[in-house]
C-alpha cells in the first residue's frame, strides 16, 4: 500500500498486515513486512502455516453450510484474500468483523455490491458492544457459527474466555464455533517471537493443546476433535504435512 487512511500509524506492525503478508499479500506496509520477516527468521514454516490455516478455513466452513448454518460471523477477518467465507458459502449470510480501520476499509470496499454480505468494524475484546451491532445483521434465534481463526491467541486469559462464553450465550442451539490457535510448541525460540508481537498492535498469547480445548467448554466437538490444521477432515487424507503442528484447529457445536 502507498498510503495509510487517516488515524492509522503505518510505522507500527499491524498483525493483519502480517498475515497478509505470509499469505503473500500485496496490503502492508514497511513495518508489517519486517516484523513478519523477524517472525520467519524464527518461524521458517509461518507462510506454511497461514496458507493451512486458509484451508482449514474453507473446509470449516463448507461443514457448518452442509449442518445448516447459514449465518457465519468472521471474526477478526482480516484482510479481504483469496477464499473469503462468503465465496465459500455463497448462500449464507456472512458479516466479518475486525477492528483495524485498514482492514475495514478495504474489507467494505471488497464487497460494496456484494448481497447478503457486510463488513463492520467492532472489537471482538468488547463482547457486548460486538454482540450490540450484530443484533441487527443476524438472528440470534437461529444458529449462528463464529469463526474465530488465529484470533484467540492475540487476546489474553482474562478477555479471551469470556469473550467465547458471551458469545455461546447469545447463541441458538445448534450454533457452532470456529478455533485455530497457535500452540507454544518451540519454548527455546517463542519468547523471541512474543517479543516482536509485543511491538506490533497485539501481543501473542499463546495457550497450551488443554488450555485451547476450554474454549470448547460447552460445546460438542465435531469429529476428529481438537486436531492439527492439516489433520482436520482433510481433502486429500493422504496428502504430506497432515501431522505437521502448526497449531490447533476444531468446531463445537452448541447442544
Amino acid at each position: 500500500m502507498d498510503s495509510a487512511p487517516e488515524g492509522v500509524d503505518p510505522n507500527i506492525p499491524n498483525v493483519a498486515r502480517m498475515y497478509d503478508y505470509f499469505l503473500d499479500g500485496k496490503d502492508n506496509f514497511a513495518a508489517d513486512r519486517a516484523a513478519a520477516e523477524q517472525i520467519l527468521k524464527t518461524f521458517p514454516n509461518t507462510k506454511q502455516g497461514a496458507r493451512a490455516n486458509r484451508a482449514f478455513l474453507r473446509r470449516a466452513v463448507r461443514h457448518v453450510v452442509d449442518e445448516g448454518v447459514h449465518q457465519i460471523v468472521d471474526l477478526g477477518a482480516g484482510l479481504p484474500t483469496q477464499g473469503n467465507t462468503h465465496e465459500i458459502a455463497p448462500e449464507a449470510r456472512v458479516v466479518y468483523v475486525d477492528y483495524d480501520a485498514v482492514v475495514c476499509v478495504h474489507g467494505r470496499a471488497l464487497l460494496a455490491r456484494k448481497e447478503n454480505v457486510d463488513f463492520i468494524q467492532a472489537d471482538v475484546r468488547e463482547p457486548d458492544a460486538l454482540l450490540a451491532k450484530l443484533d441487527d445483521l443476524i438472528d440470534f434465534d437461529r444458529p449462528v457459527a463464529f469463526l474465530m481463526l488465529a484470533i484467540l491467541h492475540f487476546i489474553p486469559d482474562d478477555i479471551a474466555y469470556d469473550v467465547v462464553t458471551k458469545l455461546r450465550e447469545a447463541s441458538a442451539p445448534g450454533s457452532r464455533l470456529v478455533i485455530s490457535h497457535a500452540v507454544d510448541s518451540t519454548p527455546d525460540t517463542t519468547p523471541q517471537a512474543l517479543e516482536i508481537y509485543r511491538k506490533a498492535t497485539a501481543s501473542l498469547s499463546l495457550r497450551t493443546r488443554e488450555g485451547i480445548l476450554r474454549f470448547f467448554d460447552g460445546y460438542e466437538l465435531a469429529e476428529p476433535g481438537l486436531s492439527y490444521v492439516n489433520g482436520w477432515r482433510p481433502d486429500d487424507p493422504d496428502a504430506p504435512g497432515n501431522g505437521i503442528d502448526f497449531g490447533y484447529v476444531g468446531v463445537g457445536r452448541k447442544p
